[in-house]
């Protein structure tokens, strides 16, 4: 069985951060009920497919169910609660207030379910002076300092390439849940979990935190380069750039011979990590003509037999399609009742006794509301009547694609 079998996560997120967090729990076996109300805004999340719902939105919501509800509706509003009495886990993204609103908030839900983890991820968390801004990856990337510090040396301020602050915050919201549900299995309770895009983007600062305190320095862009080791970063050969990570004494040493110029290592500008960092603009000119003679694939080669760590720099085009992506199933295929055959990311967590699953594609809207409400032990003839005055939406049965 996988290792959350057997335990009901209610998904009412969209986006990013939050369906990034389910997701992740449905990959390791939970049944994850997606709660949506009618409107279909957040299914058009990414590039456009051949249905209405985008390519951001399938890779975001694979193995969970579709429970479509109206809770404007008492019906629908009743329906929601008979399912919340049956979860182990309710997860929204939403600004704070709105669940308060709605009537679900955590207060709400847990007089109907005691023993229910409730995790809420924002843009800024549920307190502070920030608390009701409007929470996006950009910004959150902004005010923690990500963007000053990435990029070129003298550049204007940039993003990472990545959403990190969002998939951060799915990341700790599930490793939070996670703890919340081995709480509870010692005290029979569950509790209450606030994260943000804001408080994720700044636990990653590590490095940069530790710059300030220790030096009383503020750390700028370095581009490529490390903020502790050198040569650390990526390098110019003859048809491109390689990363190169010589971050050990040996490894310097190993690299200052593999490029012909073992004076280098004991040059008075390069001799400590120290010296090397303090003078990086000398040294990087130094290391790229030595590189410049020979592809990224030779030196790369050569590089990892002097025992020099180093690697070639991919496009998504390269590294999706690189041997050793396909070796560790990071690239898998599920049939999608609409799209056909998809191509979907694997699970990076390999479970040896355990192991995750990819089951089942996104759902469509509504796709198992009927199945959920039989499943609380509603009948036909109620759900036919839920069905009849917009309570609940349940999708036709889709006609699948002929495939090539």
């Amino acid at each position: 069985m996988p290792a959350l079998d057997g335990y009901r996560v209610l998904d009412m997120t969209q986006v990013l951060a939050g369906p990034y967090c389910t997701m992740s729990l449905a990959d390791m076996g939970a049944d994850v009920i997606k709660v949506e109300g009618p409107d279909r805004t957040s299914r058009r999340f990414g590039f456009a497919m051949t249905g209405e719902d985008g390519a951001a939105f399938l890779a975001l919501n694979r193995n969970k169910r579709s429970f479509t509800v109206d809770l404007k509706d008492a019906d629908g509003r009743r329906a929601l609660l008979a399912l919340v009495a049956t979860a182990d886990v309710f997860v929204e993204n939403y600004r704070p207030g709105v669940m308060t609103r709605l009537g679900i908030d955590f207060a709400a839900l847990r007089a109907v379910n005691p023993r229910l983890v409730y995790a809420s991820i924002s843009g800024f968390g549920q307190t502070g002076p920030y608390a009701e801004r409007p929470g996006y990856d950009i910004i959150a990337q902004g005010m923690s300092g990500i963007m000053s510090v990435t990029g070129a040396p003298g550049g204007p301020p940039m993003k990472a390439g990545l959403p990190v602050a969002d998939l951060a915050a799915g990341l700790i919201g599930a490793n939070a849940i996670l703890s919340a549900l081995l709480a509870r299995a010692r005290t029979g309770e569950g509790q209450y979990i606030d994260t943000s895009l804001f408080d994720a983007a700044m636990s990653m600062s590590v490095w940069e935190s530790a710059q300030v305190w220790a030096t009383g320095e503020v750390p700028g862009p370095l581009g490529s380069a490390h903020r502790g080791s050198a040569p650390y970063q990526a390098l110019r050969a003859a048809d491109g750039h390689l990363v190169v990570a010589a971050n050990k004494p040996h490894f310097w040493r190993n690299l200052c011979a593999v490029l012909g110029h073992p004076e280098l290592e004991h040059d008075p500008r390069f001799a400590t990590n120290a010296d090397r960092l303090r003078n990086l603009d000398q040294l990087v000119p130094e290391l790229e003509a030595g590189l410049a003679g020979r592809t990224v694939a030779d030196w790369v080669d050569t590089l990892l037999e002097a025992n020099v760590p180093a690697g070639p720099i991919l496009d998504y085009g390269q590294s999706l399609c690189d041997p050793h992506t396909v070796a560790r199933g990071m690239v898998q295929e599920l049939e999608h009742p609409v799209e056909g055959r998809i191509r979907t990311l694997g699970i990076p967590a390999k479970l040896g006794g355990t192991p995750g699953s990819l089951r089942r594609p996104a759902p469509l809207q509504g796709e198992h509301t009927v199945e959920v409400l039989r499943e609380l032990g509603y009948d036909q003839d109620r759900i036919d009547r839920l069905l009849a005055q917009g309570s609940v939406l349940s999708c036709p049965d889709p006609v699948a694609p002929e495939l090539p």
